[in-house]
């Protein structure tokens, strides 16, 4: 029996956070939340922002704490909420992002391509909710939408849910970029609960159109840079050029996890038939990433070395961004000269290169977030008469890249 279950623990943005109770302690504890701890919330953006080293694991417990917060805030504004209700939303907000892999958001759809890490987050639930003899029935519920309150998913899962409420937050603090400081306190004060839906007050408006904005920024300046871009491009052309290796012999891999997920082609379906292959992708983080990183450079293949040594040392692609997309022509063209440049077949040379697109939506309006005006009705925040900006937010801004080595000149445009 653990003891000592009602902790505090010192966070550089909140201050003391209180465990709640001893069964969110102990799922604290359990090594599949504990593998949160080296796997960074923001992946390879410290090439960027040297500070942002921050870890899903401190993401996880600073939204559990705002969580929380917001619970006890619609208590007090009269909104019954059973104390099983009650843990549950704690549950969920801090299990929401377990089922991610290394380096986040970067390699969700080239680890497992078919895979998202909100299924694997479900399949780790309720293998804990198996561990802990079904006392995590009520979270999953909340978790996948099916429990009759919906404003315990919206908490969870929305336009204005507490996940990005502690994100935002969070990684303007850790990257310094200041732009993305949201008044998180005032929002969740405004918080209400109507026909159980979420609505913020009329009072809080201008709170979320600062809340709408700095995501806006945040994107721009932190998410969609255009460095991180170009290292988040690489890392994955790290892992398709070792895939395409190993799949054909050419590459020589100690951990045999990253091997066998590279080897294979599964999808959800593999999952739920096999118990240990949740077994293995839980046993990686970034620093199993790093290592074969380090390994593989020490091998024979010239792209995969330049790849990898690149991102180890810092010495990254060049990145354009563009309005329009590049014609194929363009690009094959691209791929020929860096196969000249660098003594590389074609096929080779294609590891080489990345071209794609980023988008950055503020406010999508099939989100919702309502307001509840003093007369009652409740309105989409996009329709208030003096937000202008926010139905401008509702448009998607998308930009066009394409990466390559810097030794390679090359008009793209």
């Amino acid at each position: 029996m653990l003891q000592n279950k009602r902790k505090l623990i010192n966070d550089p943005i909140y201050g003391f956070i209180t465990i709640p109770s001893d069964l969110v302690f102990e799922i604290i504890e359990h090594i599949h939340f504990q593998r949160l701890r080296r796997i960074k919330q923001l992946g390879l953006t410290e090439l960027v922002y040297p500070g942002a080293i921050h870890t899903r694991f401190h993401h996880a417990l600073g939204a559990m704490h705002l969580m929380k917060t917001t619970l006890d805030t619609l208590r007090s504004k009269g909104n019954f909420i059973y104390d099983s209700e009650y843990e549950a939303a704690l549950i969920a907000i801090l299990l929401h992002d377990i089922g991610h892999g290394p380096f986040s958001h970067t390699l969700e759809k080239t680890l497992l391509k078919k895979v998202t890490h909100e299924q694997l987050s479900i399949l780790i639930m309720e293998r804990l909710n198996h561990d802990f003899d079904g006392k995590l029935d009520f979270a999953l519920q909340v978790f996948k939408n099916e429990y009759p309150r919906k404003f315990l998913n919206q908490l969870v899962s929305s336009q204005l849910d507490i996940d990005r409420l502690d994100y935002l937050r969070r990684d303007s603090f850790f990257t310094g970029v200041q732009e993305g400081t949201i008044g998180s306190e005032r929002i969740i004060k405004m918080l209400n609960i109507v026909d159980d839906e979420l609505v913020v007050e009329e009072k809080g408006i201008y709170s979320i159109e600062n809340f709408l904005s700095a995501r806006r920024l945040m994107y721009w300046q932190v998410y969609l840079h255009k460095t991180t871009v170009c290292a988040e491009k690489m890392l994955i052309k790290v892992i398709e050029r070792a895939r395409y290796l190993l799949k054909n012999e050419q590459l020589h891999c100690s951990n045999n996890s990253i091997k066998y997920l590279l080897t294979k082609d599964f999808g959800f379906e593999d999952f739920t038939k096999d118990n240990t292959l949740l077994d293995v992708y839980c046993s990686l983080d970034d620093t199993d990433i790093l290592g074969s990183m380090k390994e593989w450079a020490q091998q024979g293949d010239i792209v995969l070395k330049r790849l990898c040594e690149g991102l180890i040392n810092r010495q990254l692609f060049q990145i354009r961004f563009l309005s329009e997309p590049v014609h194929k022509d363009k690009i094959s063209a691209l791929i020929d000269k860096i196969g000249l440049a660098l003594g590389l077949a074609k096929n080779d040379a294609s590891f080489c290169v990345a071209a794609g697109s980023v988008s950055n939506a503020a406010y999508i309006a099939t989100g919702h977030i309502k307001i509840l005006q003093r007369s009652g009705q409740v309105i989409d925040v996009a329709e208030a008469a003096d937000l202008p900006n926010i139905r401008a937010m509702k448009k998607i801004v998308k930009k066009h890249y394409v990466c390559w080595p810097k030794e390679v000149h090359f008009d793209i445009s």
